[in-house]
């Protein structure tokens, strides 16, 4: 190729030199680039002063080498501590794919572009240096980096020292004291607790240095918080010694006598799921507060959730730079590659409403998944190509040598602190033992296991480096002390200390071991250490309480949120279509008329933030509102610029955030959760788009809502607002699966409303921020009732002294009332409406506006109202199976009422798809709740509806259709 077009490149060349305009971009980019790397080599030039066709065949193909080199020495890096052989060569470096060859090594070339070479160099000579760099036991992607800044800065840092860290003696004694320390808790746990699940590190030891590096390292970048999310691999150690949970709370938590704090505080979990938290004072004097956060078998899940709470943790150090709070999430290798919610956390990266600044991700690389081969579990070749589509730097290191583990986790956290940008650490290592001590890998990786069993500890082999013996196995660390006195008496020294303190922590364990059996035989145990009500939460209690608080507003409130929500700046230009809608709002408020929901909702949050509350609302379209109901942003119809109402109504105001996420509901309402547990003073709410699509979310609902606060002593204050109500819009679009919460709900773990008018959602958002306690809230929010004329409050329904009503009585006259309705949410209307067609005095309609926590005393004081009602019928819109029904009825006969149910027939399906079938459905239940029975009260033969019919409409039972 360089024989063929030598003339036309020195043409170029020669055009270029006289004027770089002449030529043409592509070129002007080229001969740029060699310049910046260095002057072309002016021995070779010609005569007329351009350097010869050999002498750019030649150079060009070294600059060609080293972005090579950069882009793929990692698939010739010596990262696989159980490979017996080195890395192969990697096709992709060959000198023949530059237009260089063997007879070029001793020629010199210009080798400034790689950093560190001032200027001339041989060939032979830069290969091995870039071998050195990109080829040893840590590989580095990142040349899919777009910006040039990230890529040089990597670049830079890495190849003056041919990517061997340069580290202080210090670093290094404290490299092997940490390994020390990782080691002997693992064999005293094997030792002391045959047999019992704990999730072993070994193998992988090497992360307990990589994280004490980054917290050694991280208050002198400006970091005060890390929040650590992990798997179950390591985390007792990372636990015992890294955050330095006493290793007797450790104990205690293997044995039958442990139990919580109190029966009151719930079930508790195993020992490798718990967190932890503890402020950590660094070798310089520093300080980082740490927390493992707590999370379920679902071991990714918990990403989300810490990049939530470091968020709310950024907001509390008033750091809009991102650099306080850190998220250090460890990952497997197999959920890496295998789980959906890494990369919609990848994805929360640089969204303005999720951003924390950049994630350090490390991958503790077992190379296997429980039994699985990496060939069955990805079809990429690393585990973390996920993460390339972020762009985020991967740099892949053999755990066997912990000085690269260390020097890159302190990279990764300078590139974090830098670019504001996540990145990932590699660790490849290995499993000694199984997925849990159980297991026997020899099963299915019999030849992994083998050589995992010849392998010695990485303490001891660490420790054969730092005496100059690495080859010999046969060093131990009792012996070190011997081997090392011919080299640096500062290094013997070092080792010697090490040894000591090794000594000390195996008495420190068998101390603390000793302690926790005396107290098994005195039939005692330690206090669980996982403390929920501290810090932020030492206000708080989890004890539920039914007690009315008052919400309602002053005029002077009402009128200053009505004004905000029709004024906007000077120049300002609404939607033609949208600017009445919203003076209308503001009008009806200070006419004190009757107001929507999306105007009781606008005053629920201007009032909290007002008083100092901060609101967080996030969700798909939430911005908007999914139903063209809610506008917190309104956008100039001319400019597109953006107006908050309810950010400018005070500048003392708290700050009110409403954002439009990713198409995401694991990641995004896992992150919102986390916030909760951070910001108990913040009402947190996350939107669906509609209450289906929580199902995506089902894990986050399942493992930590419902269970937190029974599971690890966390109380989350977070709202769900799912949309639902049956409407004719199809299976997916009509229920938010009502009856998974109510499934859920026990111990007052969460509460669910169903409200129906505005004023009720207005006293539910801020009775949630005025109790002294913190449940998640869980609200079927509407659909058509967001316009619906009769689903209105008046604004004397907001007014100070007003307060949200757990149960809704009738305006009936008890004494003419011989049939009761009960009901929750939309078919309230629906019945209502029906009632007025009738024209009767005898029916009553009941709303449950808060179904959990049961709200037995107010139901039964209105249900008591109706002396002469013979009749009592729960109603409702969902299938049998669904809704509330299953929920309700045992508790409706607890209170001696004989209710019987007037509904939808049990289904598979949540709604029908068909909107005529829909309307028939809806028409014949409404009819039914109000049908007279041949024995008079309302039997077992009216529950439900039959199996679908030939006609393929659901047919009620002949008397009901007659009726």
């Amino acid at each position: 190729m360089f024989s063929e077009n030598g003339e036309y490149l020195e043409e170029q060349f020669r055009r270029w030199q006289q004027d770089p305009n002449s030529v043409e971009p592509t070129w002007q980019g080229f001969f740029a680039g060699m310049r910046f790397a260095g002057t072309l080599p002016g021995a070779a030039a010609s005569p007329g002063g351009a350097a010869s066709s050999a002498d750019l065949r030649v150079q060009t193909g070294v600059v060609r080498l080293v972005f090579w080199y950069r882009q793929a020495g990692h698939l010739q890096a010596d990262i696989d501590p159980l490979a017996t052989q080195p890395p192969p060569p990697c096709q992709l470096l060959q000198l023949e794919n530059f237009g260089l060859s063997d007879s070029d090594l001793d020629r010199v070339v210009d080798g400034s572009m790689y950093f560190g070479l001032n200027g001339p160099v041989k060939l032979g000579d830069l290969i091995d240096t870039l071998r050195a760099t990109y080829c040893g036991t840590t590989g580095i992607e990142f040349m899919h980096i777009e910006s040039q800044d990230m890529r040089r800065w990597i670049a830079s840092r890495v190849e003056p020292t041919c990517n061997r860290p340069m580290l202080k003696l210090r670093q290094k004694y404290r490299i092997l004291n940490t390994l020390h320390e990782a080691e002997l808790f693992e064999k005293f746990l094997h030792t002391k607790y045959v047999g019992q699940k704990r999730f072993s590190l070994e193998g992988g030891e090497t992360l307990i240095p990589v994280l004490d590096a980054i917290t050694e390292k991280g208050p002198s970048v400006g970091v005060k918080e890390i929040v650590i999310g992990m798997a179950h691999r390591g985390r007792l150690n990372v636990l015992a010694n890294t955050l330095h949970k006493p290793f007797s709370e450790i104990f205690n938590e293997f044995e039958d006598n442990y139990l919580p704090l109190s029966t009151h505080d719930g079930d508790g979990d195993v020992k490798y799921h718990l967190g932890f938290s503890a402020d950590i004072e660094t070798a310089d004097g520093g300080k980082v507060h740490m927390s493992v956060a707590p999370n379920p078998s679902h071991l990714e899940i918990v990403g989300p959730v810490v990049e939530g709470r470091v968020r709310a943790k950024q907001r509390q150090h008033g750091d809009k730079e991102r650099v306080t709070g850190v998220p250090v999430l460890i990952h497997g290798d197999a959920a890496f590659a295998g789980q959906g919610v890494i990369m919609e956390t990848f994805n929360l990266m640089n969204l303005a409403g999720y951003r924390t600044g950049g994630t350090i991700h490390i991958v503790v690389n077992n190379q296997i998944g429980f039994t699985t081969n990496p060939r069955d579990s990805r079809s990429t070749q690393y585990c973390t190509d996920i993460a390339k589509f972020v762009q985020a730097p991967i740099f892949h290191v053999n755990a066997e040598d912990p000085e690269a583990c260390v020097a890159a986790a302190e990279l990764a956290l300078e590139f974090r602190q830098q670019f504001k940008r996540d990145v990932v650490i590699d660790l490849v290592c290995y499993r000694r033992w199984g997925h849990n001590e159980g297991d026997n890998p020899g099963y299915t990786q019999p030849l992994q296991a083998k050589v995992i069993a010849k392998k010695p500890p990485l303490s001891t082999v660490y420790a054969a480096q730092l005496a100059g013996r690495p080859d010999d196995p046969s060093v131990t660390p009792d012996v070190v002390a011997d081997l090392v006195r011919e080299f640096d008496d500062k290094l013997a020294e070092a080792m010697r200390e090490a040894e000591t303190v090794a000594a000390a922590y195996r008495n420190e364990l068998e101390a603390a071991h000793k302690q926790v059996k005396e107290m098994v035989k005195k039939g005692q145990t330690k206090k669980r250490g996982m403390e929920g009500f501290s810090g932020r939460w030492k206000d708080f209690t989890n004890r539920y309480s039914h007690e009315p608080i008052a919400t309602g507003l002053s005029d002077a409130v009402l009128d200053r949120i009505g004004t905000a929500l029709g004024t906007f700046p000077e120049g300002f230009t609404v939607h033609p279509n949208l600017l009445k809608t919203l003076q209308t709002r503001g009008e009806n408020i200070k006419k004190r008329g009757s107001v929507d929901w999306g105007t009781g909702e606008a005053l629920a949050f201007g009032s909290l933030v007002l008083e100092g509350t901060p609101v967080r609302l996030s969700g798909q379209d939430s911005r908007r509102g999914t139903f063209t109901q809610r506008h917190s942003v309104v956008v100039d119809y001319e400019t597109g610029a953006e107006h908050y109402p309810l950010a400018n109504l005070d500048p003392k105001q708290a700050p009110f955030d409403v954002i439009d996420s990713s198409l995401s509901e694991a990641a995004v309402m896992g992150f919102d959760f986390g916030y909760s547990l951070d910001a108990p003073e913040s009402l947190v709410l996350w939107e669906a788009q509609f209450g289906d699509f929580a199902n995506g979310a089902q894990v986050i609902i399942d493992q930590f809502i419902t269970s937190c606060e029974s599971k690890w002593n966390r109380s989350s204050g977070i709202v769900l607002l799912l949309p639902h109500a049956y409407e004719g819009q199809g299976p997916e679009h009509s229920s938010a699966r009502l009856e998974r919460f109510l499934q859920m709900c026990a111990e007052d773990n969460i509460q669910v409303a169903y409200p129906t008018t505005p004023s009720q959602y207005f006293h539910l958002l801020r009775r949630q921020m005025k109790r002294k306690f913190r449940k998640p809230l869980v609200v079927m929010t509407p659909k058509s009732l967001l316009r619906l004329p009769a689903a209105v409050s008046p604004v004397s329904e907001f007014v100070t002294g007003q307060h949200f009503r757990e149960v809704l009585d009738d305006k009936s006259n008890p004494d003419q009332v011989t049939r009761v309705l009960v009901c929750s949410g939309k078919v309230y209307y629906d019945l209502a409406k029906k009632r007025e067609e009738l024209g009767t005095q005898a029916v009553a309609i009941l709303r449950i506006e808060q179904l959990y926590p049961w709200p037995e005393q107010q139901l039964s004081a209105a249900l008591g109202r109706y002396r002469r009602a013979r009749e009592f019928v729960w109603v409702q819109e969902e299938p049998q199976n669904m809704g509330g029904w299953t929920f309700v009825e045992p508790r409706l006969r607890a209170m001696n009422f004989p209710f019987e149910y007037v509904g939808r027939d049990a289904g598979a399906s949540p709604a029908t798809g068909s909107h005529h079938v829909h309307e028939r459905e809806q028409k014949l239940l409404v009819d039914g709740a109000f049908a007279p029975t041949p024995s008079g009260p309302i039997g077992p033969g009216w529950i439900g509806w039959n199996a679908v019919e030939s006609n393929g409409t659901h047919g009620a039972h002949t008397d009901a259709a007659k009726a």
